[in-house]
């Protein structure tokens, strides 16, 4: 399956992507990792984008398109992939579509994890990280550590990064309705749109997503 996944900032998309593309058996194709293996590989592409990111500005959208392209054109994702990051607005999601039927292939859904504004809030201003190992995650009302600013696992400070302040994360919530939030209508139209609730446990919200993708392949 060819599939893009959607949702704010704080929704579980890593989470669910991870998961999902391991249950479907194709590669999980996240942004991110595009922009790290290229600036780790050093390829031109890399270079240009990491060029455009120590000036401080945004990597423009042709460079991301390509970068997309070249890894949807790798082996692994011959028959499928999850796109995770990518596009990120209408004009990335218009030219992924132009990409897609020159390559005779098309999307087969794109899953929208909803989650109400304020809990997303929640989720990520509360959470807390161990300096000593980021790895060890901690929430102020889901997963309270035994002493409070204390890691259980190694018993190294837990901090709040800058990124999870409440402030930055509304300002992230205010950029996705602005610029990413669009290519649902966009999917829309097009018929493509499976909408999960996200919240609940992790396992809970994966079977939905599995579910809802294979209603939408069975053309319910």
């Amino acid at each position: 399956m060819r599939i893009v996944l959607v949702g704010p900032p704080g929704a579980g998309k890593g989470t669910q992507a991870t998961r999902l593309a391991e249950k479907l058996r194709v590669p999980h194709i996240s942004t991110g990792d595009l922009f790290r293996a290229n600036i780790s590989r050093q390829t031109d592409l890399g270079k240009l984008a990491k060029s455009y990111m120590d000036a401080g500005n945004l990597v423009p959208d042709e460079v991301t398109i390509a970068m997309a392209k070249d890894r949807m054109e790798q082996p692994d994702a011959e028959n499928g992939f999850l796109l995770d990051g990518f596009p990120r607005n209408v004009s990335q999601a218009e030219a992924l579509d132009e990409l897609l039927t020159t390559e005779g292939i098309k999307l087969d859904a794109v899953l929208d994890l909803e989650a109400p504004e304020e809990e997303v809030v929640k989720r990520i201003a509360g959470r807390r990280i161990c300096r000593n190992d980021s790895s060890h995650v901690f929430h102020v009302s889901y997963k309270k550590p035994v002493k409070e600013g204390v890691c259980d696992v190694c018993g190294g400070e837990l901090y709040q990064r800058d990124d999870d302040s409440e402030a930055t994360v509304r300002t992230r919530l205010e950029v996705y309705h602005t610029q990413t939030e669009p290519i649902i209508d966009y999917y829309k139209a097009q018929g493509l749109v499976v909408t999960i609730d996200s919240m609940g446990p992790v396992d809970e919200v994966t079977g939905r997503a599995l579910a809802g993708l294979k209603r939408e392949g069975d053309g319910e």
